[in-house]
């Protein structure tokens, strides 16, 4: 099934937790801190494939979620890092942040890769804590929460020609002529539900073609889903408009096409367009087809029958001469990772909340669910890191006085007063 939208969760990978471990040898009676740090949690990656060409995969899966970090270890040893979760979308997929309807990226090239949720750096072990004067800190760090967001993706066939045209114009008939494709045919409107591609060679170049689903008046407004399709031709740089040379006046089918086109906007009424006469196997479509090309010059009209072939060749040559080669772009380096959400700047506030005060922040957030709180050391680390950090001096500001309830993460601490440093 042709999915061209797609609204998930992803979820990077959690750091593993640091570790509280001392040395317990037999001839080392007062062994140092030799807890270790935790893993990273993986990175989600959203990797374009060529191989792709929808979003289907995303009907039923709505959810990314990256594995976490493995936990620190005794004698130093660092948990095991998450591996990424990378996940193929195909190329002219547009990627926006879903809270606030922004653009994020673009990405129309094959191959680039574009992390949309970092995976959360390990919580330091104790023996990152040890110093001169702390030589036995019992004082470890959880790990860095992988980021969480939800996106909107929404897919752009990249096609440098657009079939379009009313429906049952011959569009799919006419793809398969020209490209060898395969797509569902059949003699009703609406035959095509969903924008079919193929491949024209030639012995210049290889040229892609869209076939969209046939428009109707009121398709740039939502009218049989005409919206929801137009957007497959914007990066197209040549219409095609197919036209049924049978009916009883193709001049008004034109036009309806040319206005639809014209109230869509976003460029495309302003593309390179050439009209494709079709059906003229049929003897009334060959007398209007003549009529109908003399009355719209300069256009381009070219006569062509998708069910015998006729005028398809020439049809062939005039999309080469038409549709220039698209400028070559640089690959991406193998290793180029673009990532699009910054974190914030600022790494902690204080408010006050239900009768006490609520301190957010990942760094210390982290560092208090790590502590030792039976170690007065440990203690009092965490308190020199508050006035140090600047965090003592705000809940003063706040009105912080002894016994007021200090809430950070899970923990909850009773204030006590001591002198600012």
């Amino acid at each position: 099934m042709f999915l061209d939208r797609a609204r998930i969760r992803v979820r990077a990978g959690d750091g593993g937790r640091g570790a509280i471990s001392f040395r317990r040898e037999a001839h080392v009676p007062r062994g140092g801190p030799d807890g270790g740090d935790g893993g990273k949690g993986g990175d989600v990656i959203l990797r374009t494939d060529a191989q792709v060409s929808t979003l289907s995969d995303f009907r039923f899966r709505r959810e990314l979620k990256a594995a976490s970090g493995g936990n620190g270890a005794g004698e130093k040893r660092t948990g095991r890092s998450a591996k990424d979760l990378v996940v193929a979308i195909p190329a002219g997929t547009i990627v926006r942040d879903a809270a606030t309807g922004e653009q994020v990226a673009d990405l129309v090239a094959g191959g680039q890769d574009l992390v949309i949720a970092r995976g959360g750096a390990g919580g330091r072990g104790n023996a990152r804590f040890a110093s001169s004067t702390h030589r036995a800190p019992r004082i470890a760090e959880d790990g860095q929460p992988g980021e969480r967001r939800e996106i909107e993706l929404e897919l752009k066939l990249i096609a440098d020609v657009g079939l379009v045209g009313l429906p049952n114009a011959g569009k799919s008939s006419l793809l398969a002529a020209l490209t060898r494709a395969q797509p569902k045919i059949a003699d009703y409107p609406f035959t095509t539900l969903s924008p079919n591609l193929g491949v024209l060679r030639t012995d210049e170049r290889d040229i892609v073609v869209a076939d969209i689903p046939g428009l109707i008046e009121g398709a740039h407004e939502g009218s049989g889903l005409g919206e929801e399709f137009l957007r497959h031709i914007e990066r197209t740089r040549l219409l095609v408009h197919v036209v049924d040379a049978s009916r009883e006046d193709p001049a008004a089918d034109i036009a309806v096409i040319d206005a639809e086109l014209a109230a869509y906007g976003r460029g495309v009424g302003s593309l390179p367009r050439l009209l494709a006469l079709n059906k003229i196997d049929l003897p009334e479509a060959a007398e209007r087809a003549s009529r109908v090309a003399r009355a719209l010059r300069p256009a381009r009209a070219l006569p062509v029958s998708a069910a015998t072939g006729e005028g398809v060749a020439e049809l062939a040559r005039a999309l080469v001469e038409m549709c220039p080669p698209r400028p070559i772009e640089a690959a991406p380096a193998a290793a180029e990772r673009r990532i699009e959400f910054a974190r914030s700047a600022k790494d902690w506030a204080v408010a006050r909340e239900d009768g006490g005060f609520r301190v957010r922040g990942d760094r210390i957030e982290r560092l208090a669910s790590g502590i030792d709180w039976n170690s007065p050391d440990a203690a009092a680390y965490f308190q020199g890191f508050l006035v140090r950090s600047g965090i003592e001096r705000e809940l003063r500001a706040l009105g912080a006085r002894e016994g007021d309830t200090v809430r950070i993460g899970k923990i909850e601490l009773e204030w006590q007063e001591h002198p600012e440093t």
